[in-house]
């Protein structure tokens, strides 16, 4: 950096861009001879790994869960992930089956990334389905901890499981040392349409008294004629506010669209959960929670 604050004026014929950031150097060295006087001076390290760039425009806030969806990252990517988003992440799902599509040893190698990183990983909830449609459930189980998953996902969207035996998978999920997130709604748009309000808010509230720590609403990955979204993928406000009538905190909506993102936060605050995020918009997200995208800037 030295170097180039000591670089040598460009001439007169050098492009504009170049003599306006010589310039602007310039001035800079006016005040401050180096980059670490001037961190110095603002009471920051540039070894300091907390320091956010333009830290001055962030003010503390509530943050809400965020469940992002991992459809088969590589290693390269997780990593790139974690640097940039990672302490704005705090779920990894291991989308539908992908898991058991993966050798073991690269699952485990994830695994370990995401829980270093502070984020709970987890097998997604159709997975679990596949387990309990072959009677597997113990064995899924097994090697679930056995590669390092911290939760589980209990749902019947492809499936139809009981009251009972939901309410026995959980506990026997929970037994096991997992954290259990349950999910409400069905994957085919017609059978979730013929759930209504009231039963899904009584599935809710059973799979939290069952222990379960948070609540998924099904939205897919579309996040169109679903759940309380509509064909366009607007939400259908009457449903919403039933559904959060059991607290919004225990509730993760799955959000797919920055319109949907942007309309529940605007709602709910920066504090909403958020889940199926794409994992190049974590950090599109991020700006959304904290007003400094377009869509909520001033508004929260």
């Amino acid at each position: 950096m030295s170097v180039l604050l000591g670089a040598k004026a460009p001439s007169a014929t050098g492009t504009p861009l170049r003599f306006a950031a010589f310039t602007l150097l310039s001035h800079f060295r006016t005040e401050y001879d180096t980059f670490s006087d001037y961190a110095k001076a603002n009471n920051n390290s540039l070894g300091d790994n907390n320091m956010l760039a333009f830290d001055f425009l962030n003010h503390t806030q509530t943050k809400g869960k965020t469940m992002m969806l991992d459809k088969g990252l590589g290693m390269n990517a997780v990593t790139d992930l974690l640097q940039t988003s990672g302490a704005e992440l705090d779920y990894a799902k291991f989308g539908f089956g992908t898991a058991a599509t993966m050798d073991r040893d690269l699952v485990a190698a994830k695994i370990d990334l995401y829980t270093a990183a502070g984020v709970t990983p987890y097998p997604g909830g159709t997975l679990l389905e596949a387990a309990l449609a072959q009677d597997k459930y113990a064995e899924f189980l097994v090697e679930a901890r056995a590669l390092g998953f911290l939760a589980v996902e209990v749902s019947d969207g492809s499936t139809q499981i009981g009251a009972q035996t939901r309410e026995r998978v959980i506990d026997r999920a929970r037994e096991a040392g997992f954290a259990v997130i349950t999910e409400v709604g069905k994957k085919n748009p017609e059978a979730d349409h013929e759930l209504g309000v009231a039963e899904r808010l009584h599935l809710i509230q059973t799979d939290l008294d069952s222990g379960a720590s948070y609540v998924i609403m099904e939205a897919r990955e579309a996040g169109k004629n679903i759940g309380f979204y509509d064909a366009n993928g607007a939400i259908i406000e009457d449903e919403l506010d039933a559904l959060a009538s059991v607290g919004a905190d225990k509730l993760i909506f799955e959000a797919p669209l920055k319109s949907q993102q942007a309309a529940l936060i605007l709602k709910f605050g920066p504090q909403v959960n958020l889940g199926n995020i794409a994992a190049d918009e974590v950090t599109a997200l991020t700006t959304l929670r904290r007003g400094l995208r377009g869509d909520t800037l001033g508004r929260v």
